[in-house]
């Protein structure tokens, strides 16, 4: 039997509603058959949650996952990335690495216990995070900690380096290859 591949651009941010739509695509993909599947990424990152279940998801997935960087891979979008059993990014993108954080509203009301479960859920976050990192990369807990610590973007050519990614090269699509796209941005 032929390999079966199909191709997947997923360009957005990591949302609940975007990973549900990358997994259903994905599920569609395992219905089908499939026994590998490209995914074309370039994400400004977005959920730490969100990420965490789309890379155990597709860890889980039954066919062979190749991530492709098309442009910028950041924050949570390496996590994502990181899901490919293979990973190859375009000579002319970028990965961009930081430190977990959260947002607040202009009302924001802090005591001691809520600022230590704060922290508790960062640390946390970022101890799954570099677990990952350290599992699939060549990065060490160290130099994990030191990019956690401050706002970071490398090339291509780190990435491979770092065992990031197995190769710096262009996508390659042959023609008449069907791309599922869902809106995955909305």
């Amino acid at each position: 039997m032929s390999d079966s591949i199909a191709y997947i651009s997923f360009c957005a941010r990591i949302r609940p509603d975007s990973v549900e739509r990358l997994i259903r695509a994905c599920s569609e993909q395992v219905a089908l058959g499939t026994e590998r599947v490209y995914m074309a990424i370039s994400s400004p990152g977005g959920s730490v949650d969100s990420a965490l279940a789309a890379y155990n998801l597709l860890r889980g997935m039954p066919f062979h996952l190749v991530t492709h960087n098309v442009g910028s891979v950041d924050s949570m979008g390496n996590v994502l990335f990181l899901a490919g059993d293979e990973r190859y990014a375009c000579p002319n993108s970028s990965f961009m690495f930081h430190g977990v954080g959260f947002n607040v509203s202009n009302k924001s009301r802090f005591e001691l216990k809520t600022l230590r479960e704060k922290i508790a859920s960062i640390e946390e976050d970022q101890r799954k995070i570099a677990a990952i990192m350290v599992e699939r990369t060549e990065l060490t807990e160290e130099v994990i900690d030191g990019l956690f610590l401050e706002t970071v973007t490398r090339g291509a050519e780190y990435a491979l380096q770092h065992g990031i990614i197995d190769d710096v090269c262009d996508i390659d699509i042959p023609p008449g290859t069907p791309i599922v796209h869902q809106d995955f941005a909305r």
